[in-house]
C-alpha cells in the first residue's frame, strides 16, 4: 500500500461532551487503532493539552476529528461543539484538521463490543476510543491507494 503522505501517522478524536475517545493509525495509513479515552474534566484546554501530548509521542501529521450529522445529513448543536473544538486544536497545533462524518460510529463500536461479549461496564470505558478508531478507519479506507505485488492500481 502506497500513499501520497507517506509514512505519517494521523489521529483521529471522537469528541463528546464527557469523553473523548483518540485513535492513532499506523505508519502506513493502513489501520487504525484505539489509544484511549480522555474524561472531560477540566476545560477545552486541558483536552487540547492532552490530545497534544498524544499526537507528539506518536509523531503524528495530521488530524481528524468527527463530525456528528443526523441520519438525513443535517447538522446539529453537537456538530457545531465539534466544529469549534476542531479549529481550537488546529490552531493550538499548528496542523491540518478534517473534520470527517462520524454517523453510527458508536452504534457500529457498541455492536462489535457486544459482539465480543464485553461487558457493560468495560464498554462503558472503552467505546469511545473504538468509535474514534472507526472514524479514523473510514477515512483510511478512502483515503488509501492500494497497488497489488506487481504494481498495479486497484480501485
Amino acid at each position: 500500500m502506497y500513499k501520497d503522505n507517506n509514512l505519517m501517522r494521523i489521529l483521529a478524536v471522537d469528541f463528546g461532551d464527557k469523553r473523548i475517545g483518540v485513535a492513532v493509525s499506523d505508519q502506513l495509513g493502513m489501520t487504525a487503532q484505539g489509544l484511549e479515552v480522555i474524561n472531560r474534566k477540566g476545560s477545552i484546554n486541558d483536552d487540547i493539552e492532552k490530545i497534544k501530548e498524544i499526537a507528539l509521542a506518536y509523531g503524528v501529521e495530521k488530524l481528524i476529528v468527527g463530525l456528528p450529522r443526523n441520519m438525513d445529513g443535517s447538522y446539529g448543536p453537537s456538530a457545531e461543539k465539534s466544529r469549534v473544538f476542531a479549529g481550537r486544536l488546529a490552531k493550538a497545533m499548528n496542523m491540518k484538521v478534517v473534520l470527517w462524518d462520524e454517523r453510527l460510529t458508536t452504534a457500529a463500536a457498541e455492536k462489535v463490543l457486544i459482539k465480543a461479549d464485553v461487558r457493560r461496564s468495560k464498554r462503558r470505558r472503552v467505546i469511545d476510543k473504538m468509535a474514534a478508531a472507526l472514524i479514523l478507519q473510514s477515512y483510511l479506507d478512502l483515503h488509501s491507494i492500494k497497488i497489488n505485488q506487481d504494481g498495479i492500481l486497484l480501485e
